[in-house]
This record gives structure tokens, sequence and C-alpha cells, in this order.
């Protein structure tokens, strides 16, 4: 036997172990083990019952995802067979499950007669979250071992279950409190002492007396938000009715069905395209992965306010202890209680414990001293977005922080390099951008400054996965990745609203399009005066167009500033949003001045505007090596600014539509729209050579 699958015998019991590590991965060759292992079992007379485990740290963590895609993640035995073949067994089939059993791992052990788990097992079935639905009879096996109710839940979710929790459900026969082999063994002889009977799932009903009337309408109700968009939680919901209606052979035909309908979905080939987009996104070209981190201990953030005290919290939930600093007492106080009441809020939602509070609000204090600073290991600055304002603090950071202290900066728009001159150690001195709520939202743009050290990026790297953000790490341009992607599709929203559309027509076909919020709510929420404040801050680069965002110009001059004044391109009354039509007034009266014809624009014309700019603009700063990879792209723009996972982020759209029609709309509306398209539309060098070559911006990895 080869070393993926380790075979022994005691006596009557044949114990078969996954040995495929780290997650013992069912590829082509484990399965291929694992059935002749099985094989051998089955001939061997002297054996009566079979244990199923692993030799490593958990059982099985499901396919293979380097096969994704492939002809052998097919070859036989696929996965579906393998799990029928088990089920077919002549001899008792015992699994034990240590760690976790996801995806294919929990459906081989669905497919066995019993299960016994340690228990801290988890368990579940997170094919959805990659836009397809268990495949090897998991959507019909589980809802005849356990309950319906559990069974959508778990498979629509993508979320894993205690294995207390599968016990009470009788998904697990035994939990095993000490040596999860022995118990297993010794599960197997009191089956062979008992004569209890071989269980199949085909000879089991799934009980559906207890479900009430109309279950899974009311199922699909109450997850059609969340779920908006994505195909795989409706197919799962219709596996499990089918599991509910028809016999074991008929449902898993009907779940195969369903399978390949999702396996062949763009929302599939997207999510698929984010989950290795994810992994990709941590390797950085140039920087050995095997570079020794920077030890971070303690944490200091500049600033109280509702950035730092965000940030603040990220490193107080991971067990980090932070240094507060303020200026004035009085904002060092607001911030500290600003923290202290969101946990708080969190408490009485029933998220945390009131020690959990005592304990988090332990981990802060407050100061007014640079000099308190000197014995962090990582400084990050989220003070006002003014370089005159970087240039005070971090020259303070560079005479009291330590030798090896990580200078960071969370800046949105500037210029990491000219941040780091201000400092004797540009080495130790890179770009933190955490996305408000800082404390919720999950993207981290690293930004790699041009003499960041090496260390200090995998530093970073670590960090982020110690509070549980998702990195990309970027270059040094005006926005970095997110914002300067920002620039243009905000850029063509305001000049449509010159051009005659209404800021509800803009904002609903973008949302249509699976938007999180339109780009002109996006504005009223942040802060109108913040985006005039950006603006200022680049009055050379867009003083050439007049028409620049000069409606965001004018409100920010009325004094409308969004939601927090109760206007800004809408009129709000609370949390409700109300059309204005002085705002359509204001965009005659500007369009008139600059000469601009005002006209019916479509719902095409202001999608494709926005977002194809988006992907242009994406496809100028991989040319450029900003960001190392498409992909890196729609990292961001999904954590970071609302774009629809089940669309794959921007340039996993343009692949999914075809390069060419991006390229062919932009040099449409160049020609179109006159001085202004000649202005703006210029096509993406590697866009262009792209669509020239054939190919996918996927194939395209500087």
């Amino acid at each position: 036997m080869t070393q993926k699958v380790e075979y022994t015998a005691y006596g009557q019991i044949a114990v078969i172990k996954l040995n495929n590590p780290p997650v013992n991965a069912l590829d082509h060759e484990t399965r291929l083990n694992l059935q002749q292992a099985y094989h051998q079992a089955l001939q061997d007379d002297a054996v009566k019952a079979i244990v199923l485990g692993s030799t490593g740290k958990l059982f099985c963590g499901g396919a293979d995802i380097r096969e994704f895609g492939t002809k052998i993640a097919w070859a036989a035995p696929s996965l579906p067979d393998l799990c029928n073949e088990l089920e077919a067994s002549s001899k008792p089939l015992i699994v034990a499950i240590n760690g976790t059993a996801v995806g294919g791992g929990l459906e081989i052990a669905l497919s066995c007669d019993y299960r016994v788990s340690t228990r801290d097992a988890k368990l579940g079935l997170p094919e959805v979250n990659i836009g397809l639905i268990p495949g090897a009879g998991g959507t019909q096996r589980l809802p005849r071992l356990a309950n319906v109710k559990l069974s959508v839940e778990m498979i629509t979710s993508g979320g894993p279950i205690t294995a207390t929790k599968a016990h009470e459900a009788g998904l697990v026969d035994q939990i095993a409190e000490d040596g999860l082999l022995e118990a297993a063994i010794n599960f197997a002889h009191q089956v062979l002492k008992q004569e209890a009977p071989l269980r199949t799932c085909a000879e089991i009903d799934v009980e559906t007396t207890g479900l009430p009337q109309g279950f899974f309408s009311e199922f699909r109700a109450s997850i059609a938000r969340k779920t908006r968009g994505f195909l795989a939680p409706e197919y799962c919901i219709q596996a499990v009715e089918a599991a509910c209606e028809l016999p074991l052979e008929k449902g898993l035909e009907k779940e195969r069905e369903l399978f390949n309908q999702c396996l062949e979905s763009s929302e599939a080939r997207a999510q698929q395209h984010l989950f290795f987009a994810e992994r990709n996104a941590t390797k950085v070209p140039d920087v050995d992965p095997a570079t020794s981190p920077r030890t971070v201990n303690k944490v200091a953030i500049i600033g109280a306010g509702t950035m730092g005290g965000g940030i603040a919290m990220n490193f107080i939930n991971a067990g980090i202890p932070v240094r507060l600093l303020e200026l004035k007492e009085e904002a060092l106080q607001k911030g500290l209680a600003v923290i202290r009441k969101n946990y708080e809020i969190s408490a009485q939602k029933g998220r945390l414990s009131a020690e959990d509070v005592e304990q988090r609000m332990s981990l802060i204090s407050g100061t007014l001293d640079y000099s308190d600073l000197a014995d962090t290991d990582l400084v990050i600055e989220a003070a006002f977005e003014s370089m005159e304002v970087k240039r005070a603090v971090f020259t303070q950071l560079d005479t009291y922080c330590k030798s090896g202290a990580i200078l960071a900066s969370n800046t949105s728009t500037l210029d990491i390099d000219q941040i780091a001159s201000f400092t004797s150690r540009p080495r130790d001195v890179i770009g933190l951008h955490f996305f408000s709520p800082a404390n919720v939202m999950r993207l981290l743009e690293i930004v790699r400054g041009a003499k960041t050290a090496d260390d200090v990026v995998v530093t970073a790297l670590n960090i982020a996965k110690k509070i549980r953000k998702t990195p990309v790490v970027v270059g040094v341009c005006f926005g970095f990745v997110g914002n300067r992607m920002l620039e243009p599709y905000a850029r063509e929203a305001h000049r449509l609203v010159l051009e005659g559309a209404n800021p509800a027509q803009i904002d609903g076909v973008l949302t249509d399009f699976g938007m999180a919020m339109g780009p002109l709510s996006m504005y009223d929420l942040a802060g109108i005066d913040i985006g005039y404040l950006v603006r200022e801050s680049r009055r050379d680069a867009i003083s050439h167009d007049p028409s620049y965002a000069l409606i965001g110009d004018r409100l920010y001059a009325l004094g409308r500033y969004g939601q927090k004044t109760g206007r800004g391109f809408y009129i709000y009354e609370g949390r409700e949003k109300h059309e204005d039509p002085e705002v359509l007034e204001l965009a005659k009266e500007i369009a008139d001045e600059l000469g601009i014809q005002q006209r019916e624009i479509s719902d095409q014309e202001i999608l494709e505007r926005c977002i194809y700019m988006l992907i242009n603009e994406g496809a100028d700063i991989v040319e450029e090596g900003i960001a190392s990879r498409s992909s890196d792209c729609d990292i961001v723009w999904i954590n970071g600014y609302g774009f629809p996972a089940w669309r794959g982020g921007p340039m996993q759209y343009a692949d999914e539509i075809g390069p060419e029609t991006v390229l062919k709309a932009i040099q449409h509306y160049r020609q179109s729209l006159g001085s202004y398209g000649d202005m703006w539309f210029q096509p993406s060098e590697l866009l262009k050579n792209t669509v020239e070559k054939g190919q996918n911006f996927s194939l395209i990895n500087k």
C-alpha cells in the first residue's frame, strides 16, 4: 500500500488510515488507494469490520483543489462512485473523525455505517462557498442521517457544526473522550457482538412529518437577501427537497444534475476564481515566503477617532495589547468610550459576555505622550489625511520608537514613499490601509514602499492573518488599487448626472448589477466633504476637465455633505432616502454652464461607463505593477467596495463577458462622447494587448 493510505489488521478489525498531509485531500491517488485498501479488507475473510480514520490532525478536508477543472478530478474511482461503493459494504464500516470532516471528507463519512468522533471535531459541507452543491451524496445522505432543518442550514451556509451538535442530531453515533482510534475499534467490536445492522441510506427515509407547512419557501425567504445573485444556495435547497421526495438512487441522480448545472455556471467560476485569488494574494513577487517575520507583541495606534478605534479593536480581538495615542485628553477618552460602547453593544446582542468586554478593554491603554510608544513593535498612524499631518506624526515616531519597530500609515491615498522619507528608517515604513468600519471590513491593503524591507511585508501578511483580514500587497500610487479604481467609477457616475441621468437611476443600475451600494449613495454615506477634500489634494491632475465631479463640489459648497447633514445627492429622513429634485436642477444648471447637452441615458450606458472604466483602470494598475496580478484587483473590490462576489470581481467579470467586449465599448464612448471621451476613455495597453492575443486577464500575472 502506498503512503497515502495505511492499512493494518487488528484481528477482526481492519483499520484504514488516510495519510495525505496536510489535510488528507481526496486527490485521485488517495481515492484509488482508499478503494484498494477497502477491497483488501472486504476480501480478507478474517476481517469482520472496517474502521476508517486518519494519521493526521484531521480526518479529511475534502477534494484536492489542485484537481479543480481537470479530468483527473473525475478519474475512477470518482468520489461519488467511491461513496456509493463504501455505502454498499458487506462489512460494518465505522469512521473515526478527528479535527475536521468537511466537503468530500464528510461525504465519505456519511457513506459509512457508523460515525465516532472526538468532541472537538467539526463537520461541514462548504461547497456552496465555491459556487457548488455537495456532489458525492451529501445533499441526500445528510437529511437521512440527521434532519432536514439542520441539513439545509449546513448545506446552504457551508458552515461547520460541532461534534456535540452532530451527536444530538444523530449524525455522530458516539463521541470519544479519549483515544479516538481505540474507541472506534471498540465500537466496531460492539457492532459485531450485538450483530448491529449495516446501515445504508437507501433504506432510511427522510423524516418530514415534523416540518412546518411551507418550510422550504420560508427558508428561501430567510436567506434571500444574503444569497442574492448566488446560484448554488437555491440548488442546495432543491437538492434537499429532492432527498425528501425521492428514493436515494433517484435523489443522487438529481444531485448530480444540479451539481453539473452549478459547475458550468458563471457564479461557480467566479467563486472558485476568488478561492484561488485569496491564496495567490499572499504570494508577493521578489519576497521569499521563508523570510522570518518580525515579532509583534505590542501595537500602538495614532488617532482615537472612528478609524483608529476600529483598527485598535482588531488587535484587541486577537489578544494583542494596544496603546492608543491622541493629542488631547478629551479626544482620547472619547475614543476609548466608543470602543467600550461597541463591545457593550456586542454583549447586549449575546456575542460577548460581560467578562469578555472587560478582558478586551484591559488590553487597551491610552496616552498623550509619544515616549510611551518606545516599547511597541508596530505603530499604525490613523490621523487626518494630510501630508503635513503625516510628516508631524512620523517625525515623532522616528524619534521615539525603538529600532526595528514597524511604522505603518493607514493612509488611503497618500504617497507612502514620501511618508517614509520623513524618517531615518524607510525600510521599516509600510502602508496598512484598513477599510471603514475597520473592525468589520475584511480587506487590508498592504502598501509596499520602494524601500520597505521584505521582513516588514511578511510581518504585515502574518498580522493580517492574526487579525482575520484579507490582505493584498499593492504598490505606491494615488489611491493604491482600491481608491484608484474607484476614481473613474465615481467620475463617470458624477458626469452622468450632468448629462441627464438622475442619481436614483445610476445607483439603481449598479445595485441591480450587484453592487452593495450605488456610487452616489456611497458618497452620501462616506461624506461628500471627504470626496471634495480628496479632490482638493489633486486638482492639478483633474484640472483639464472642468466638469470633473463638479456637482459634488457644488453640493459641498452648499453644505450638503450627505447623510451626516440630511442632504447630499438625496434627502434623508432618518435612514429613509428620498430623491431630491433640487439635485436635478443643479445638474441642469451646471450642464448649461459647461455646454453639456442633457439627454436620456440608457441603463446599459450607465453600466458600461462605470464598470468598464473600473476594469480599464484595473488593467492599467496591473500593467504598471501596482497590483501583482489581476485577481488582486478582484480581491480588493470584492472585500472593500461591495463588488458582487458572484461575479468574481471586476477583472473576472471582464474575463467572463470577454475583454474584447470591454475594449469595444470603451472605444465606442471615446468616439461618441466628444472631447470628454478623448480626455478619459483611453483603453489600457494591457486591455488592448489582452484582446489582441485572445487572452483573459487571469492568464496575465505580472
